[in-house]
């Protein structure tokens, strides 16, 4: 089955990046579908809004709405001719442009849902905090409440094909990894290094084996997991296991730093990575390492791609 990618877009040189790093991520390569979705807010909502279909939702437009929807109509053609100028075939790219019935952020999150996309694609107005990405507030709402999609925030042109992958031994950390070895299956440009540092074991958390052997089965657990080097060894196969060339993995340790998110992002900015791809733990957990360090990585990185896996 072809790889899934939704791609919310708003006309913006913001999602003209995201678009780039899409286009020289997966140029040329199959298996991969990208589906641009622009949603236009409308003036006024309610609950009868929601029971009309859509070309009933587009006969009560405005003026103002219904004009603002041809000039999305016609930036969509643009977007599509641009990802394919990136090197996406035209047949792996379809588009859409909807009133939003609840919300922009509510619209897209049931769109990622219902279509079963394996990742949501925001683009942001470069460093700040969260609620300053793209499109106002709405990306600050999809990361909040998203814990079943991975979101791609892309910050900038980013033309490095290297990710960064932090580990701690987790099922978290290797969720995120299971992610980049599915979307990355057979990728020949892209380079992954694993990263592991002491400061990310400071908030580790006793795992719970069931969580893992629902994940992967109890055979894989016990032959990759249960050994002294399983905290490279496991998502180095899971990488492996999905076809990404092994030339292509590295892993970097230091057992030195503090602050966790600091010491990623100075790594990612040291060595130019990408892409820094990162696991957080559910909603109902307030607390721990890692969902401090997504929400750090996120609020200070510039000029890079992050997945959020969680």
């Amino acid at each position: 089955m072809d790889r899934k990618i939704l791609v919310a877009v708003d006309g913006s040189i913001y999602s003209t990046h995201a678009l780039y790093y899409l286009g020289h991520l997966y140029e040329n390569l199959p298996g991969i579908h990208f589906h641009l979705l622009t949603m236009v807010p409308l003036t006024s909502s309610s609950a009868a809004l929601e029971m009309l279909d859509e070309a009933e939702l587009i006969n009560t437009l405005g003026a103002s709405a219904r004009k603002t929807l041809l000039a999305q109509d016609k930036y969509m053609q643009h977007a599509v001719e641009q990802l394919v100028r990136y090197g996406v075939p035209a047949a792996q790219i379809s588009s859409s442009v909807r009133p939003a019935r609840m919300g922009i952020s509510q619209d897209i999150l049931q769109e990622a849902r219902k279509g079963r996309y394996d990742a949501l694609v925001i683009g942001r107005r470069g460093i700040g905090k969260i609620e300053e990405l793209f499109m106002g507030s709405v990306s600050s709402s999809i990361l909040e409440i998203c814990h079943d999609t991975p979101v791609w925030i892309i910050d900038g042109k980013v033309n490095s094909r290297k990710f960064l992958v932090p580990i701690d031994g987790t099922f978290n950390s290797l969720n995120a990894v299971d992610h980049l070895a599915y979307m990355l299956a057979s990728n020949p440009g892209a380079e992954v290094t694993l990263f592991h540092s002491a400061a990310l074991l400071a908030g580790k958390t006793t795992a719970d084996p069931k969580e893992f052997h629902e994940k992967w089965g109890k055979e894989w657990c016990d032959q990759h997991l249960d050994r002294p080097d399983s905290l490279f060894h496991a998502p180095r196969q899971l990488l492996v296991e999905s076809g990404f060339p092994e030339n292509n993995i590295f892993w970097l340790e230091t057992f030195k730093g503090i602050d966790p998110s600091r010491q990623i992002l100075r790594q990612a900015l040291i060595d130019d990575f990408g892409t820094i791809v990162i696991g957080r733990r559910g909603s109902e957990v307030e607390k721990g390492v890692f969902k401090r360090v997504s929400d750090r990585i996120l609020y200070m990185a510039e000029e890079v791609a992050v997945w959020i896996v969680g």
